[in-house]
């Protein structure tokens, strides 16, 4: 398969190299976890007064220097805005498969005691067995048809949502914490591993479906050389072509393909959420994909909703360096060089408008810069206000855990790296105000 780039850093020469072995490649490009998992790490600022300064593009001036004043002209704009998002950071993903086949693995309409619907879906994007994607979907048994979903990615497997022993073990690369990756199916002692993530008892309470697809079926998680998942559907061949990020969120487009067809979910009502570089997908898939109802990101940092040009925590430089799959190539320009950058992330943010956008940050991840993650929910105001639709309506950061809750929405929370419960609260609270129906 052709490499990924034209320019390769020699830091990739190794780790991109045909027939190395892939857990080695891993711990070449050391992408076995998070960011946030690896705590604070030394030698980056976490000074808010060493913060340099510097000057954001502004949403609303057209590339031929125009501003944009008419919500008729956004359209434009937001084009140009995602163009350069494809080409210089993310990388161009592929359309919808033309033979994509849905096939229905397993269902229960009396799982988890009688509290939920449970169905488990084959997604198909060529011949059978060479690509594909398992979908977890649990529905609340007591609602009628077409409820509103929350839907986003797990790092581990289906399983690992919820101690249900009818979830399906995932069969492709898991990753172990002690950097091994296998294809083996997952040990049974990991079912559930991440339930307090995912609160999937208190979703279906609040009368929510939750779906979830193991990133690991789009695309392993370390620099593999494109060569499994998704990725041989369309190989990348040029510095602008997609990266992991852009494949996971590829990925989220297709699993919301199927749940347009399910009678038990409502297409129309599909919530996509993240965390962490998971998160970034997030809101990277929000933003190419307008049929997503809400788009909320939990933690997302650098290459998320976090402003580069802070470079506070987790900067350019080091996540091109640690995550060279998770970019286009074209990102890596950039290291060291973030005020060239013609984007910044508060113009992703505003590609969701005018849906609702949700952004969570932690008081204790100073890795992923929550005051810059908030200051670029504040700036994308500027496109919801153009909508007609309200932005943040603060300039400050609120306090920890009293949330904003307008067209945008926000709140810091005590704690560290993570997705906990008080954010699911706050996650559906906003979802009520904005999607629920008499």
């Amino acid at each position: 398969m052709p490499s990924k780039g034209t320019v390769v850093r020699i830091s990739e020469r190794v780790t991109r190299c045909r027939g190395f072995h892939p857990a080695l490649r891993a711990l070449a490009a050391g992408a076995l976890f998070s960011c946030g998992a690896l705590g604070q790490p030394a030698g980056f600022n976490y000074d808010e007064s060493k913060v340099p300064s510097y000057d954001l593009p502004e949403i609303l001036r057209r590339a031929d220097g125009r501003i944009v004043d008419a919500a008729a002209e956004w359209p434009a704009r937001r084009t140009e805005i995602l163009k350069l998002f494809e080409e210089q950071v993310y990388g161009i993903s592929p359309g919808a498969p033309a033979h994509m086949r849905f096939t229905v693995l397993e269902e229960d309409d009396a799982a988890l005691g009688g509290l939920a619907r449970r169905k488990q879906v084959r997604v198909d994007f060529g011949p059978a067995g060479r690509s594909s994607m398992e979908i977890l979907l649990y529905t609340p048994a007591s609602a009628g048809r077409h409820v509103p979903v929350f839907l986003g990615l797990n790092f581990g497997g289906n399983h690992t949502v919820h101690s249900d022993p009818a979830i399906r073990m995932p069969t492709r690369w898991v990753l172990e914490r002690d950097g091994t990756e296998t294809r083996r199916r997952d040990a049974d002692d990991t079912r559930g591993r991440s339930a307090s993530r995912w609160q999937v008892e208190r979703l279906l309470k609040r009368g929510y479906g939750v779906a979830t697809v193991y990133c690991g079926d789009l695309d392993p998680d370390f620099d593999d050389g494109f060569e499994n998942g998704v990725h041989p559907l369309a190989p990348p061949i040029s510095p602008a072509d997609w990266g992991s990020i852009s494949a996971w969120a590829w990925g989220l487009s297709r699993a919301l393909d199927y749940l347009e067809t399910d009678a038990h979910a409502d297409g129309s009502r599909v919530v996509v959420m993240g965390h962490s570089r998971l998160g970034k997908t997030a809101l990277w898939a929000g933003a190419r994909d307008m049929r997503f109802a809400m788009v909320i990101s939990n933690n997302s940092g650098c290459g998320g909703a976090a402003l580069s040009r802070r470079r506070f925590g987790e900067t350019v430089a080091r996540i091109n360096t640690r995550f060279p799959h998770w970019f286009a190539d074209n990102f890596s320009q950039y290291n060291g060089e973030e005020d060239s950058l013609p984007v910044d992330q508060h113009m992703l943010l505003a590609l969701v408008a005018p849906r609702p956008l949700y952004v969570a940050s932690a008081e204790d991840d100073s890795w992923a810069d929550p005051k810059g993650e908030f200051l670029a929910a504040m700036h994308a105001g500027r496109a919801y206000e153009l909508l007609g639709e309200q932005g943040l309506g603060v300039s400050e950061q609120p306090p920890v855990n009293q949330p904003v809750m307008r067209t945008v929405g926000y709140h810091i929370r005590t704690g560290k790296h993570d997705v906990t419960a008080y954010d699911w609260d706050r996650f559906l609270d906003f979802g009520d105000l904005h999607l629920k129906r008499d």
